[in-house]
């Protein structure tokens, strides 16, 4: 299915056996260095290249999440069009897992720009009373980056943050780029986080490899 505002899809990988699986697809491949600490250095370098050197917004979008919504990834873009430097997005969190480690959390300002990611709940609520109107808001693993802030943010070694959560979006925060959140309506299909989710991932695709075309 084409993606609104997509112009080209590259698979940037280290396994021959992942670049095989996707052959005679259509699909660009590249292969990366192994020694790459995350997603986004791994898009970097991919970025750096001179035949993707014309594109002026980089989408990453990792393997652990096979079951992205469409509209997040278009979320995303969105706000890295609008001049954010980056462009995530966020679906609804039922409160009953805001204290799961493994679902981000994103708190953000009135005009949509995260002020922080954690894997604690936020925000914390102090009163049961508050309970009911509060809002959580689960990260979802996607990014629109503007091609200048992709490699500013990959030039810089691992703020403390990112080293305490896990988590490398809390670089770009830290050096004072602007992440844009796209707000989904509905809660996220599960990412891959956990041999329970790989479970779950694995027989959703069956089912889905039954359904008819």
């Amino acid at each position: 299915m084409a993606v609104p505002g997509v112009d080209r899809v590259v698979l940037a990988t280290d396994s021959q056996e992942i670049a095989a699986a996707v052959e005679g697809t259509g699909v660009d491949v590249v292969m990366t260095d192994a020694s790459h600490e995350s997603g986004t250095d791994r898009v970097a370098e991919v970025a750096r290249l001179p035949e993707y050197a014309s594109y002026d917004i980089v989408v990453n979008l990792q393997g652990d999440e096979p079951f992205m919504p469409i509209e997040a990834v278009i979320g995303a873009i969105a706000r890295a069009e609008q001049g954010d430097a980056i462009g995530t997005a966020a679906a609804p969190l039922a409160p009953e897992f805001r204290h799961e480690p493994a679902l981000v959390k994103v708190v953000c300002d009135s005009a949509g720009r995260a002020l922080y990611f954690s894997r604690a709940a936020i925000p914390h609520v102090r009163d049961e009373a508050d309970l009911a109107r509060t809002r959580w808001w689960q990260h979802l693993g996607v990014y629109a980056y503007r091609r200048d802030a992709l490699l500013a943010v990959t030039a810089l070694p691992p703020a403390g943050l990112e080293l305490s959560e896990r988590l490398e979006q809390l670089r770009a925060l830290d050096a004072g780029l602007t992440i844009g959140v796209a707000f989904l309506e509905s809660p996220a299909p599960a990412g891959i986080d956990t041999p329970h989710d790989l479970a779950a991932a694995e027989a959703r695709w069956l089912e889905l490899a039954q359904e008819p075309t």
